[in-house]
């Protein structure tokens, strides 16, 4: 017999898995459980999540269905796109921002209605059960977790099946067959992996992508737009003031009708193994290359270098769930104050799957086309200067070359 809670906090979707680990909670723990919803824009209707936890004894009181769109955006995303970050030179680590943020409303919760315990419904065998995890602890270092897939004996589909129709649990006619794949969506991006995408040869199918329309389909003529930036976050598309939430959605609509946004990955996550997934994350792609070319503009050299120096580890710190952790402050600190000349306005062309950068204005460029020109400089750069400076730096090089040649 498990030791008896009080109350316990549920991350809950309303889906299968987790309308399952609802029950398990209530008849292992005897507990009360409190579900919290979380929206990040993942396309759902949420309603019936609530609907199915008062009909599986949660009181209304205790069912919170958060709207966190624009607290999702600007206050994660948009420090994580400042970064430019990408795990393993590729991943916009759609799934790990949102985790924080979760964990973070959760412990929120559990204070509120005095909770002992917060649950997820993350496997053992991937990387959110660390992410949520280590959120929690961070927050509130005293927690208890339950982690009903690492405690529990329900193994497969057909077994959480079962234990939702013993229990009267709803379900689906489309989770009765064994699910080709699984899902995760939220503003930024959707992940799937598993399944049918397991066999890192194999084509990823048509059928698996739902925020990207199939490249042959994309419209033949280019798509020109313009994205404003200040202090290093996008303000606005086309000359349109949008809010962090909405300005991403206005780039997922244009990103998917181009067909931007899709990577096939095999990652190493956190916990070990390797993993094959298949991301769309159109609008943020569309934001990770608007966002380089402004900073080409406005970056001094040493900054911008720096910069592509730390963004690795960054992004890995983000991967593994440590977005409050005081190493990703300190980062996130530095990479904020590199953006505050960071103004300006980007044209790019959206064609076939692709971003390409047209134009780029500041008015804190760092380009002087005086200084550049090949054309008469007016003085402006004495070309004179530029052999004493290569004599320096090759003074080293004719050292070891005279040695070496005796």
């Amino acid at each position: 017999m498990a030791d008896r809670l009080r109350r316990v906090v549920l991350a809950y979707s309303g889906g299968l898995d987790t309308s399952v680990i609802l029950k398990w909670l209530q008849t292992t723990y005897k507990c009360e459980v409190v579900t919290f919803t979380a929206d990040l824009g993942q396309g759902e209707e949420l309603e019936p999540a609530r609907a199915k936890a008062a009909l599986m004894g949660v009181k209304p009181e205790h069912i919170f269905i958060d709207d966190l769109k624009e607290e999702f955006v600007g206050d994660y995303v948009f420090p994580m796109m400042r970064a430019n970050a990408l795990y393993e030179g590729l991943y916009l680590l759609g799934t790990s921002i949102a985790r924080p943020l979760i964990a973070k409303r959760q412990i929120e919760i559990a204070r509120m209605v005095g909770a002992d315990a917060v649950s997820h419904g993350a496997t053992g065998k991937g990387n959110d059960q660390v992410r949520f995890e280590l959120g929690y602890y961070a927050l509130a270092p005293d927690i208890r977790v339950i982690a009903p897939w690492r405690e529990w004996d329900l193994t497969s589909r057909t077994a959480l099946i079962e234990f939702a129709e013993k229990n009267q649990i709803p379900v689906p006619k489309d989770k009765r067959g064994e699910s080709p794949f699984s899902t995760d969506a939220n503003l930024l991006h959707t992940s799937s992996e598993g399944k049918v995408l397991e066999d890192p040869w194999i084509e990823v199918p048509d059928y698996v992508y739902s925020r990207t329309d199939d490249l042959v389909s994309a419209p033949d003529t280019p798509e020109e737009i313009t994205v404003e930036f200040r202090q290093g976050d996008a303000v606005a598309v086309n000359g349109e003031a949008l809010s962090p939430a909405n300005l991403l959605a206005k780039l997922n609509t244009l990103g998917k009708r181009h067909g931007i946004g899709r990577l096939d990955l095999v990652e190493n996550r956190f916990v070990g193994m390797k993993s094959r997934g298949m991301y769309e994350t159109p609008g943020g792609t569309i934001l990770h290359a608007a966002h380089r070319a402004i900073e080409q503009l406005t970056l001094d050299r040493g900054a911008a270098h720096l910069k592509d120096e730390l963004m690795p580890r960054y992004a890995e710190l983000l991967y593994n769930g440590l977005w409050f952790s005081p190493e990703r402050e300190m980062l996130q600190a530095a990479i904020d104050h590199s953006q505050a000349k960071v103004d300006g306005e980007v044209r790019m062309k959206l064609y076939k799957g692709g971003t390409h950068i047209t134009g780029r204005r500041s008015p804190n460029s760092l380009y002087s086309e005086k200084v550049v020109t090949f054309e008469d400089d007016a003085g402006a750069y004495d070309q004179r200067d530029a052999e004493g400076f290569i004599k320096l730096n090759a003074l080293r090089l004719r050292l070891l070359g005279r040695r070496d040649q005796g």
